[in-house]
C-alpha cells in the first residue's frame, strides 16, 4: 500500500513539472519558402485577414493545463515558430483543451482515475502578398475612353 502511494506520488511529481509549451511546425509543399522573419513582428490573429496572403504552413502547440503556462508564453511560441517559416502572421484556427493522459491513484478498493489535460492550438502561418501599384490617372483615362484592356 505504501509502495503504491509512493509510485503515484512519483508519477504526479514527474507530470507536474514546470509549465511546458511544445511546438511542431510543418511547411506546406509547393509554396514559396521565404527567409525567416523576426518573431517580434509576427502578429497572432483569430480570423483570416482580408488582405491578400499565401499560406506557408502550420504550427501545432501542445501546452499543459495543470501547470498552465502564461498565455503570453504560448503566443510567443506561436510567433517564434511562425517566424521560422517566414510568416508575417499566424491565424489561430483551433484552440481547445482535451485529455492527453491519465493516472490511477489509491488502493485496490479506493482507486481514482485522474485525467491530465492539455491545451492544443493550431495556427496557419501566412505571408502577405505584395500589392502591385499602377498609375491611377492611366487607369482613369482608359476607363473614360472605354478601353477594355491594358498593355
Amino acid at each position: 500500500m505504501v509502495t503504491a502511494d509512493w509510485r503515484a506520488a512519483a508519477v504526479l511529481l514527474a507530470l507536474s513539472g514546470c509549465a511546458t509549451v511544445d511546438a511542431q511546425t510543418t511547411a506546406y509543399v509547393g509554396v514559396v519558402h521565404p527567409a525567416p522573419t523576426l518573431a517580434s513582428e509576427v502578429v497572432v490573429l483569430r480570423t483570416e485577414p482580408l488582405r491578400p496572403h499565401i499560406r506557408l504552413g502550420e504550427v501545432l502547440i501542445d501546452a499543459r493545463v495543470e501547470t498552465a503556462p502564461p498565455i503570453a508564453q504560448v503566443e510567443e511560441k506561436l510567433r517564434e515558430e511562425s517566424a521560422k517559416l517566414g510568416g508575417d502572421a499566424v491565424v489561430v484556427v483551433c484552440d481547445h483543451i482535451q485529455a492527453v493522459g491519465a493516472y490511477v491513484r489509491g488502493g485496490v478498493w479506493s482507486r481514482d482515475v485522474e485525467t491530465i489535460g492539455g491545451r492544443k492550438l493550431k495556427g496557419i502561418v501566412i505571408k502577405y502578398r505584395q500589392c502591385r501599384t499602377f498609375s491611377l490617372s492611366f487607369y482613369t483615362y482608359h476607363l473614360t475612353q472605354g478601353v477594355q484592356h491594358f498593355h
